[in-house]
């Protein structure tokens, strides 16, 4: 489990990022930040792992201050996925999923093994793994960044809008295998991003955030739609647009959900046939 407790964060410039952030983040289970860009989200991401050191307040894992812990052993015991996946350039594929693993003691030759497994895990052919970065698509470099994230085994792994410099097909593939993945491994997950609709899709707990990092409102999606807590929250996630309100289209082919513009979201499926 996560905690911050009554967070700030002002940058030396004067900047106040995050003002007074109190959250509990459960463990095995993914909580999203959502919002939009300069609303402190990234901020928050980082000050798990000291990445980012805050200007007052505190965050716990398991009770425990992450002020006792040294940085670079906290770092290295939690996973940490960025955009455009952050691979070093000059490595093979499997020696960056290895890096972490390598840092921390364990023999080259057993970090390699546990890296072409890991390539397995998140849907990667292992004929990849000789390869440098720069050899392959998007998709490909952030599932490798995934695998990377994964590599030491962390009960916690940051998410840094890592799908937001992908194609929406290649996006929704990752999407659904974080989910799959997340399924299978139960990790605590961070996952930054400023797309409701991924926020809502992967979340278990969404807090939508203003400016400042201050909380609009935290829930499930579910909590969220039904009881929006004020009208920055309804614009946000679009229930005042009328974009949330969909309506049954009748096709030769069956009956097909629409939005308030007419585009298809999905099919009506009949659980009796």
């Amino acid at each position: 489990m996560i905690e911050f407790r009554g967070v700030t964060k002002r940058f030396p410039e004067g900047t106040l990022a995050v003002d007074d952030f109190s959250l509990v983040i459960p463990a095995r289970t993914t909580t999203v930040f959502v919002g939009s860009s300069g609303c402190g989200k990234t901020t928050l991401l980082r000050m798990i792992n000291r990445m980012v050191e805050p200007t007052a307040g505190d965050i716990e894992i398991d009770g425990e201050s992450i002020r006792d812990r040294d940085p670079v052993k906290l770092r290295r015991s939690i996973g940490y996925v960025m955009q455009n996946g952050g691979l070093l350039p000059h490595l093979k594929v499997i020696d960056n999923v290895a890096t972490v693993p390598v840092l921390n003691g364990v023999s080259r030759r057993v970090a390699r093994e546990r890296a072409a497994e890991l390539l397995d895990i998140v849907g990667l052919d292992r004929g990849l793994a000789e390869r440098y970065p720069n050899q392959l698509s998007g998709g490909q470099q952030q599932r490798v960044g995934v695998a990377r994230g994964l590599a030491a085994d962390p009960n916690i792994l940051l998410m840094d809008e890592p799908f937001g410099a992908v194609d929406p097909i290649v996006r929704a593939e990752l999407q659904q295998e974080t989910m799959r993945l997340q399924h299978d491994l139960h990790k605590t997950i961070v996952f930054v991003t400023h797309d409701i609709d991924e926020a809502f899709l992967l979340g278990d707990q969404v807090v939508i955030l203003e400016k400042g990092a201050r909380v609009a409102q935290v829930g499930s999606p579910s909590e969220i739609l039904e009881a929006p807590a004020n009208d920055f929250v309804a614009s946000f996630v679009g229930i005042d647009r009328g974009t949330r309100a969909l309506r049954r289209k009748r096709t030769a082919n069956g009956t097909v959900l629409v939005d308030s513009s007419g585009r298809a979201q999905g099919v009506l499926v009949d659980e009796d046939t």
